[in-house]
């Protein structure tokens, strides 16, 4: 497994055609399977060009276990919510564990995200895919997962999928109330935030499905919570987990409120999709693609590996 980091022309001069996609994709999935080998014959599995683990351990530090950070936040305004390890583990939300070989790889694809975040200054991702299916809720919990072990930041991972939050199931946490209770009904934030006892991540997630999520999301009294949300803390990560673009208007309408985009696909997902996903959100705040579910030739299942493209 790897995270490549594969730079396409640029949505700021020109735009991404679906050669360019093509081109990107086939390039990542070569350069993975470059990667399976070395790993095989023992050489080192990072992906030329992309950062060393090393050098990204020092730019993104993290306390070992049982030690505690420097800047611990006490979470008195929201709940507590006790997650199963091992339910964790079976729902593939493995980024707590630090035997789980996908860690690292998703410690690449922060680093990679921090850079770009830290030169715009930035501190809002919306994780969002073409088609259902693609794996973006598991990539936005892993990533918010490896964001918040992190030394100097913590992170807030907010499930926007109001038509089917996934979230809280994934983390096997019972919770009656989320984003829409609020949006609806006026909840108090300190309602419909839990921390699951998982280093400095906080999240939103929970309550019933609402069928005029499009409304919801692109509501003035969204566009105020995603800005106060960026702007009250400065060592804060939030990502947005977002509905498929090709599937519901959401994500397109909340692009706006957002610092940048991430998309999540997996081989399967034709090119004319990607290219009509994109189609959909503003060029300019594109940070690339995760191509995800990529076969391993060592194992008989689909394991997660990661393509970065920008």
């Amino acid at each position: 497994m790897g995270v490549i980091l594969i730079p396409i022309k640029s949505p700021k001069t020109q735009g991404n055609t679906p050669m360019d996609l093509r081109v990107s994709v086939e390039k990542a999935k070569k350069m993975r399977e470059e990667a399976l080998a070395r790993q095989q014959t023992g050489e080192p599995a990072h992906a030329p060009g992309a950062p060393h683990a090393q050098a990204e351990e020092a730019q993104a530090p993290e306390a070992a276990p049982g030690r505690q950070y420097s800047v611990a936040p006490t979470y008195f305004e929201c709940r507590n919510a006790c997650v199963d390890p091992e339910k964790l583990r079976a729902n593939r939300c493995v980024c707590l564990f630090p035997d789980a070989p996908e860690l690292s790889h998703y410690k690449l694809l922060r680093t990679q995200i921090m850079q770009r975040c830290r030169v715009n200054n930035w501190n809002s991702i919306m994780i969002t895919s073409a088609l259902p299916g693609e794996g973006k809720t598991l990539t936005a919990i892993n990533l918010a997962m490896t964001f918040a072990k992190a030394f100097d930041q913590t992170a807030l991972l907010v499930d926007c999928d109001l038509k089917r939050q996934s979230v809280h199931h994934y983390l096997g946490v019972d919770s009656a109330k989320g984003l829409a209770d609020y949006l609806q009904n006026g909840t108090a934030l300190k309602d419909i935030i839990f921390w699951p006892e998982i280093e400095k991540l906080t999240i939103i997630s929970g309550g019933r499905p609402v069928s005029q999520s499009a409304e919801l999301i692109s509501s003035p009294k969204m566009a105020d919570l995603a800005s106060e949300m960026k702007a009250r803390y400065s060592d804060r990560y939030i990502i947005f987990d977002a509905p498929p673009l090709l599937s519901e208007p959401d994500a397109m309408a909340f692009a706006p409120h957002v610092d940048c985009i991430l998309m999540v696909t997996r081989p399967e997902t034709s090119f004319d999709d990607l290219q009509a996903a994109l189609d959909l959100i503003p060029k300019d705040k594109f940070l690339g693609f995760v191509l995800n579910r990529l076969k391993s030739t060592t194992d008989a299942y689909y394991k997660y590996g990661y393509g970065y493209m920008r």
